[in-house]
């Protein structure tokens, strides 16, 4: 069993803190080097918008690292909030061979 971290951070937070904080960009000045809208970068880093796998890959291209580390992060924290909510009970199925 995999254990999951204890509310991962939305991608949006980690891009806050470390290229517009620590790293003094500014919105505007990033969603320009990124080659995508202020509006549309401004949903992510405010956590109101998921990670596509295209900004995925500007992220990568742009900060290093790999665009599959961006997605990880965006289903981590996808899945940790799905596991909060309440959901129907669902019944297994069995395959026959």
């Amino acid at each position: 069993m995999i254990k999951r971290m204890h509310n991962p951070a939305h991608p949006g937070e980690v891009l806050r803190d470390t290229v517009l904080g620590a790293g003094g960009l500014t919105v505007s000045e990033f969603a320009r080097r990124l080659r995508v809208s202020r509006v549309a970068l401004s949903r992510v880093v405010n956590g109101r918008a998921a990670v596509s796998a295209d900004m995925a890959l500007r992220l990568a291209a742009a900060l290093g690292g790999s665009a599959e580390s961006w997605l990880q992060m965006q289903a981590s924290h996808d899945l940790w909030k799905a596991s909060r909510k309440p959901r129907p009970k669902v019944e297994p199925i069995k395959l026959s061979a």
